[in-house]
């Protein structure tokens, strides 16, 4: 187990690995496994980048993100720009369904909201505006709303799970409460878990995997 002060140096070596990130002005201090990030930086989608590469590094337990976006003058959009530019976005982006969700921003922080039927959608909608000039911050509010009743999504993973690992599939339970997915059994492998895990995902209006199985190769 490593210390606080060996996390914190490494996490450090982190940022500055990064190339995405522009660790000079970013702070780390790090108690009981818990990592504090403090400072500036010029762009929201480097402070979501740092917020990352704490993240990647063992032992860390959590991350409390304390990073504030100043951006150069030359970088500042007004909010009217902003959200044009989300909006063009959504347009060109294939994955998301423009027409169900809702933009506003105030003083460079974006808030979405709406309905979407995947959390994938949801979570397209975020990714692709992360990047954009101007962005302080996001509040993701959209919601996914299921298409389907539980007990039917509960059979539309089955018959996913029987076409994609029909070695396995009869050794995977699957149990949905509310929006929540929960798999549990044996798996021959990683690679097998991780395929049961992407078919609960594909199915419309889930927003929670929970993923239990246990990998017995030598069974």
């Amino acid at each position: 187990m490593k210390t606080d002060s060996m996390i914190q140096a490494e996490v450090m070596e982190e940022l500055k690995w990064d190339p995405s990130v522009q660790h000079e002005h970013i702070g780390v201090t790090v108690l009981e496994g818990i990592v504090t990030l403090s400072g500036t930086v010029p762009t929201y989608i480097e402070k979501f980048a740092a917020d990352k590469a704490a993240l990647r590094v063992g032992d860390v337990r959590a991350v409390v993100e304390k990073i504030e976006v100043k951006m150069p003058d030359h970088s500042k959009r007004d909010d009217s720009d902003i959200v044009k530019a989300i909006l063009t976005q959504f347009r060109w982006h294939v994955q998301i369904p423009d027409d169900g969700i809702k933009v506003s921003v105030e003083n460079g922080v974006v808030s979405l909201s709406g309905e979407v039927e995947w959390q994938f959608q949801r979570q397209a909608a975020e990714r692709a505006i992360k990047g954009l000039a101007g962005i302080n911050g996001i509040f993701n509010k959209i919601v996914v709303k299921p298409s389907l009743q539980p007990q039917d999504i509960k059979k539309q993973i089955e018959k996913a799970l029987q076409r994609e690992a029909k070695k396995d599939s009869d050794r995977i339970s699957v149990a949905v409460q509310g929006s929540k997915v929960t798999l549990t059994g044996r798996v021959q492998s990683m690679a097998e878990s991780q395929e049961a895990k992407w078919a609960a995902w594909c199915a419309p209006g889930v927003t929670v995997v929970e993923n239990k199985l246990l990998v017995n190769a030598n069974r």
